[in-house]
């Protein structure tokens, strides 16, 4: 765990992975899940770390953590959404240049999936996002302030964020000219998260096929867009 600085001054925790060569290592600042700060998101870091990036979560939820899904509600009801995407996310990109890294991205998961879009709009400072399965309500999104490529992943039977709202945010991009490519997956909410089955919640399903062609379209995305 360290500490890093918002813009507004304010200092946030976060967990921070370096990869084994860290020299001018890319940076990635992974956005969790409505559950929080948990091992799912910290393995993402892992893993990203394993491939080479510097990795930083972020801990939007100050130290709280989520085990059912009324808890997790509470918790992302209780976050301002605009401050966690111009301040804590921004910050933690901030960070990684600050620390080394040449380019940074952003990526997230369900609710890290809508602050992702919103990070894509207000943090200047990013070079790519790739967003999984969230989207915020879409007249927040600026789409011409998007000036970095997005990457993002969707499941089409998904009864948090509903395939149509993907489609508008897909012709909204379009229409402002943002760089972007969607893919969409034969799959349930949180197709990508290995413990999605054990939450006991109907509309989440682990697929490890649509998991594994989103993780290695999003490795071919971070080599091209974050390679010096």
């Amino acid at each position: 765990m360290i500490q890093f600085k918002r813009p507004d001054g304010q200092l946030v925790d976060g967990y921070l992975v370096e990869p084994t060569d860290k020299v001018n290592a890319p940076g990635v600042v992974v956005i969790q899940e409505w559950w929080g700060l948990d091992d799912e998101v910290k393995s993402v870091a892992e893993r990203l770390a394993k491939a080479g990036y510097r990795a930083l979560v972020p801990d939007l939820y100050r130290g709280k953590l989520a085990l059912e899904a009324k808890e997790a509600e509470h918790l992302m009801g209780d976050l301002n959404f605009g401050d966690a995407a111009s301040q804590d996310i921004r910050g933690a990109v901030q960070y990684l240049k600050a620390t080394g890294s040449n380019k940074v991205a952003v990526t997230g998961f369900c609710m890290g999936g809508a602050l992702t879009v919103l990070s894509a709009c207000n943090v200047p400072e990013l070079d790519g996002t790739v967003v999984w399965y969230g989207y915020p309500p879409l007249e927040y999104v600026d789409a011409k302030a998007i000036t970095k490529p997005m990457m993002a992943h969707w499941a089409t039977h998904d009864d948090f964020f509903a395939v149509s709202g993907v489609d508008q945010l897909d012709s909204k991009l379009t229409e402002a000219g943002a760089q972007h490519e969607f893919y969409r997956y034969d799959a349930k909410h949180a197709f990508a998260n290995p413990k999605s089955d054990s939450r006991g919640l109907p509309p989440l399903q682990y697929n490890e096929a649509a998991a594994k062609l989103a993780w290695d379209r999003t490795m071919e995305f971070l080599k091209n867009n974050l390679s010096s």
